[in-house]
């Protein structure tokens, strides 16, 4: 019954400060503004208030089998947003980087293999975070 009580707290900490926007009749530069840090206010009161209604129970001994596994879980969860991430990260560098490097390229051809140096700088951020997520599950 919480579970569904919090939920909807959820849903409607999202609907109702964008439907009180999207529902007046004054729309000011402000406004939206203030519909948003609303509802970012919202969200994670609520976010916070569910899980320590959720978790917030008795912990014994019995339950040490259960945590043992939940840990394993969260380590692979772990690695997967340490490549995850970093791989987004070097994405959007290497987009950056090689769109400015064909640029130079285009002016003067003698730049290229400094130019592919920086490229390859971004790259080594999804590789970094490959490792980390290797020493995470090692």
């Amino acid at each position: 019954m919480t579970k569904i009580i919090l939920i909807t707290a959820l849903l409607l900490s999202i609907i109702i400060p964008f439907g009180s926007f999207l529902l007046s009749e004054k729309k000011k530069k402000g406004t939206f503004k203030t519909a948003l840090g609303f509802n970012v206010f919202l969200f994670f009161s609520m976010l916070i208030i569910g899980n320590i209604m959720l978790f917030g129970g008795k912990v014994s001994a019995a339950d040490a089998t259960v945590a043992a596994g939940a840990s394993e879980g969260l380590r692979y969860i772990a690695a997967a947003l340490a490549t995850g991430m970093s791989t987004i990260g070097a994405g959007i560098a290497v987009a950056s980087a090689s769109s400015a490097a064909l640029g130079a390229l285009s002016e003067d051809s003698s730049v290229m293999g400094k130019a592919l140096i920086f490229v390859a700088l971004a790259e080594g951020v999804a590789l970094y975070g490959m490792l980390i997520s290797f020493m995470i599950l090692g």
